[in-house]
């Protein structure tokens, strides 16, 4: 009989959420893959073991297919707090990456400008020239020691990811990070806050903005040449020459010359942003427009994608909002913007629909906030693919079989560890790759969450790939957090074959050639339907067990000989 025809009912789980699905008879191993010299001896135990190993991890992977059943769904919306879209009467905008999407191409224009205006302007050598813009090379939500001239990626703890740390373009020694920071963690006050504002003695500058792709990378490149000829140079400088080049490419105009210059091809033209606005204004919902942007650059590439009665749509529209200063501050008050670009003097008593203006601040009336992540769509993709549900499944199974096993303290025992130690880093490392081949997801670091995404899960409620995901839902939707179980609610991995009755689980049971044929194991189980099926091979039987939820009761299933 063929795996494939087993059949599996209500099989639904997620590689990430449930780690109740990595877990495969941890409770057995410690008398299956113990070295327990009464069974033969070491070599053969050995042996043994890894061919059983061998046999789980195939086995397993046979079983992808009905996992990836349960795919992801890219487009969906994400929440962090409960929401509820029939309380939202007021829609705000931001214009870049919200509204609008960019080609590939805008980074490289923003980088070669940025490089050249270091060699014109600020006398760095022409020889940076040669330095191109590479898009996979940083991801968003990286830190950047000022000091060392160092990028890396921290998590929401404030711990260095190791093999993440990058100076110039080289990677930097796990060895030389930790002598570097006295360990891995990166204290608090060396950090920008919570908010991302800088703080007194803080050395870490955190890049969130999209348009800091480029930056990060250019920062890297001009790193990478001092470095690569010997040139003695202050990291400090280097950084504040690089970032008011980068601010400048936008200060000055010569983003929004370029993109007005050639509009099809920097903005990806986007059919559904009319959609959504349209949906939205058809519900008798409010919307307001606020950008950074000038106000013509904004008009031209609102008619590109939207129409020329684009403004028909919106209530309010703010340009040059300057944010996030507008957020807090009051002493700017807001003036219009004429159809020509030109500021006008009138005092503003109310907004108006159909008109423009500039700057002011936003009142703090609890508002709601959806971010637009457009990494979103290609990570879950990614881990939607075949490749990535058996490399993190038996990652996960890994993690769990060295904590059960680290008890093991004979030195056969402790070979198969470090055997398992090197092959769970080395996954780890192709998790990585799988993403980033230098920093891996713009979630995740190995085990805990970014600080990209501790920031993400602070201030939005809802997060999406883009604006046209709320086209898949109804305007009275409610989103509902998960609610994800905290370390002290879960038992240890050993004990995780089954965690309460709300979870719907998969788990493996192997039966090993040194157990004694009399030998009878127990489990608990939750369900009165119960598949099994048995894969002979050698003297090994394996038997695949698919539980609903019930109530807790006791099975049991030995070895045979063959």
């Amino acid at each position: 009989m063929e795996l494939a025809k087993m059949r599996i009912l209500d099989l639904q789980f997620s590689v990430e959420h449930d780690p109740e699905m990595h877990i495969l008879l941890l409770q057995l191993f410690e008398q299956k893959y113990a070295l327990n010299k009464n069974y033969g001896s070491p070599r053969r135990t050995r042996d043994s073991a890894f061919n059983s190993i061998k046999l789980l991890k195939v086995t397993w992977y046979e079983l992808v297919p009905s996992i990836m059943s349960n795919m992801l769904n890219p487009d969906a919306i994400f929440s962090n707090n409960e929401m509820s879209l029939s309380d939202i009467e007021i829609y705000g905008f931001d214009y870049d990456y919200t509204l609008v999407f960019y080609s590939k191409h805008l980074h490289t224009l923003i980088f070669n400008a940025a490089r050249d205006l270091l060699v014109n302007e600020h006398r760095y050598p022409a020889e940076i020239r040669k330095y191109d813009y590479d898009p996979n090379f940083a991801i968003r939500g990286l830190h950047y020691d000022v000091h060392r001239a160092l990028l890396m990626k921290i998590d929401a703890f404030h711990y260095i990811q190791l093999g993440t740390v990058y100076r110039g373009l080289s990677v930097v020694p796990d060895e030389e990070v930790i002598a570097m920071y006295d360990g891995s963690h990166v204290p608090l006050e060396q950090m920008s806050d919570f908010y991302g504002k800088s703080s007194q003695g803080n050395t870490m500058k955190q890049f969130m903005d999209i348009f800091s792709l480029p930056e990060m990378t250019l920062l890297s490149c001009v790193n990478e040449h001092f470095l690569k000829n010997n040139i003695d140079y202050e990291p400090v400088h280097l950084y504040k020459d690089v970032k008011d080049s980068i601010r400048d490419v936008h200060i000055k105009g010569i983003m929004y010359r370029a993109i007005e210059a050639d509009i099809e091809k920097y903005i990806c033209y986007a059919e559904q942003t009319r959609a959504v606005l349209a949906k939205l204004a058809d519900h008798g919902k409010k919307m307001f427009l606020i950008t950074n942007s000038p106000s013509s650059f904004v008009d031209k590439g609102m008619k590109f994608i939207v129409g020329k009665d684009w403004r028909d749509l919106f209530d309010v529209v703010i340009v040059q909002a300057d944010k996030p200063n507008f957020f807090n501050d009051k002493r700017r008050p807001f003036r219009k913007v004429n159809e020509r670009g030109v500021l006008l003097w009138d005092k503003i008593h109310k907004l108006q629909k159909g008109q423009i203006y500039k700057q002011d601040l936003t009142l703090k009336h609890g508002w709601r906030t959806g971010a637009i992540i457009p990494e979103l769509r290609s990570e879950i993709k990614i881990m939607n693919t075949e490749s990535y549900i058996q490399t993190m499944t038996w990652l996960q199974t890994l993690t769990g079989l060295l904590e059960h096993m680290q008890v093991h303290r004979d030195s056969d025992s402790q070979m198969i560890l470090e055997e398992w130690k090197k092959e769970r880093k080395d996954m780890r490392e192709m998790n990585r790759n799988f993403f980033n081949a230098q920093f891996g997801s713009l979630f995740r670091t190995d085990e805990n969450p970014t600080y990209f995404l501790r920031r993400l899960s602070r201030f939005a409620d809802i997060y999406m790939a883009s604006l046209s995901c709320l086209l898949n839902y109804e305007l009275d939707y409610t989103f509902y957090p998960r609610r994800t179980p905290l370390q002290h609610e879960l038992p240890p991995w050993s004990d995780q074959l089954c965690t309460g009755g709300e979870v719907r689980c998969l788990f493996v049971v192997l039966f090993h050639p040194l157990m004694r044929k009399d030998r009878r194991e127990t489990f608990p189980c939750q369900s009165e339907e119960t598949i099994s099926y048995s894969l002979e091979e050698g003297k090994n039987n394996l038997f695949l067990i698919c539980k609903r939820r019930e109530r807790e009761r006791m099975l049991y299933s030995e070895g045979k000989r063959n």
